[in-house]
């Protein structure tokens, strides 16, 4: 429109200069040269710059990321009413972001789900926006070994934004039908989250509670960040490990606060590059490195380091556990570092004699090897005697362990705090309360 105007307005001025200098006497030839050529330069410039406009156009359209629109979960059908099964209307989402690559937007509201299943691989990057909760059926059902309720499975680059929403797993009667201590099995019930298979995503500001089992599980992820995670449940909630992590490289796990019934951060076999930090742990049983030894064919555990913590009020500070009778195994470059105890029943803790509901081959050493493992600058009060116990294999004894400036202390009756060790020599520097090894440790609590 805007060149059609300007070609317009020349060719008037075209016919009143012609029509001027005929009156003038001046040659009509000439004088349409002289008008054409001004026809035509200006006719460049239109071109130019109807051309250019054409072309910045074609340069938004070209940059535009597709599927950048985000989808609200309501216009998917979802009630957010506490009452109504809203898994489809998730599903249907879903299924039209992973295809996209967008964003589901979660408005205010309590959204009830029998199950939920986000799966890629998906056509580029998909956010989970959430500003509502999600809560569980009550009810207890048996699902396949190691099921989850809400599953994130094989995504890369994922996002979950979860502006304090809660993940309510409404787990309490499923506690009072546990029968873990009776069967050694415990993986009928659903682990509340599951993050499978992800890579080079970000999980930040959610929170798990209730869970019927686990809260969170990581497995065979790879650089995934997750951030101001909350974990609360009350102690009597059994088998309830706050979040597990196995076969995964690269997790950091970084500002959590967590109650549970279980461990508070229990980390698997095939770990390796896993940076824990800034968590503060309790109740429930502290943060583990195993059980490890099992099962055959496990991982080596490699390149953890948990620092910066405050463990209060637990049964179990930081402990590495595994079972007696195991097929070979390895934990290695391991650091536990700058933690804090308050009341914790026992501080620090190697156990490769764990032994739990007495399901295992008692008195036949474990086969995983313990080694270079730093304990440095844990500091705080032991709730019993013994703050400190190193309890190594017989068959493969533990090597490189190193303790230094160990500060924990016991006012009990018993008397001040002790530190017992067996089938290890550790590498020992700076201040070290209660002083290492004083005692023979032996098996139980």
């Amino acid at each position: 429109m805007v060149g059609s105007h300007k070609a317009s307005g020349v060719l008037l001025v075209l016919l009143v200069v012609m029509a001027t200098t005929i009156a003038n006497g001046t040659p009509v030839v000439d004088t349409a040269k002289n008008a054409a050529t001004a026809v035509e330069d200006t006719a460049k410039n239109v071109a130019t710059a109807v051309g250019g406009a054409a072309a910045s156009v074609g340069a938004k359209v070209t940059g535009a990321k597709p599927g950048g629109a985000s989808l609200d979960v309501k216009a998917s059908g979802a009630k957010g009413d506490g009452k109504t099964d809203d898994s489809a209307a998730f599903a249907a989402a879903w299924k039209e972001a992973c295809a996209a690559g967008s964003t589901i937007t979660v408005p205010k509201g309590e959204y009830l789900v029998e199950s939920l299943e986000f799966k890629g691989p998906c056509k580029g990057p998909v956010t989970l926006e959430l500003n509502g909760n999600f809560k569980a059926p009550a009810t207890v059902k048996t699902t396949k070994p190691h099921a989850g309720w809400i599953d994130f499975e094989n995504l890369a680059d994922f996002t979950l934004n979860g502006n304090k929403a809660i993940f309510d797993g409404q787990g309490s009667l499923a506690w009072k039908a546990n029968d873990c201590a009776k069967t050694g099995k415990c993986n009928s019930l659903p682990i509340n989250i599951r993050f499978t298979g992800l890579t080079n995503s970000k999980i930040n500001s959610i929170t798990s509670t209730n869970s019927k089992l686990f809260h969170m599980n990581i497995l065979n992820c790879k650089n995934i960040t997750l951030t101001d995670i909350s974990i609360d449940a009350p102690p009597e909630s059994l088998n309830t490990d706050g979040i597990h992590i196995g076969r995964s490289n690269g997790v950091n796990l970084i500002g959590a606060k967590i109650k549970t019934g279980d461990d508070c951060v229990s980390i698997g076999d095939g770990t390796e590059n896993l940076i824990v930090e800034n968590v503060e742990c309790g109740p429930g049983h502290g943060i583990s490195i195993g059980s490890l030894g099992r099962y055959p064919n496990e991982q080596p555990v490699k390149g953890v380091t948990v620092r910066k913590c405050l463990i209060k009020n637990t049964d179990n500070g930081v402990r590495i556990k595994t079972w007696p009778g195991s097929p070979p195994g390895i934990a290695s470059n391991i650091l536990f570092e700058d933690i804090t105890m308050d009341n914790v029943s026992l501080p620090v803790l190697i156990d490769q004699e764990y032994c739990p509901y007495g399901h295992c081959k008692a008195g036949v050493p474990s086969k995983v090897k313990l080694s270079d493992v730093t304990i440095k600058n844990i500091k705080g009060t032991s709730a019993t005697k013994v703050a400190v116990k190193l309890m190594c294999s017989k068959g493969v004894p533990c090597t490189n362990i190193a303790l230094s400036d160990i500060n924990l202390v016991h006012n009990g009756k018993e008397g001040p705090a002790v530190s017992a060790c067996s089938n290890i020599k550790p590498i020992l520097s700076g201040k070290l309360v209660p002083a290492a090894c004083t005692e023979v440790a032996k098996p139980g609590p």
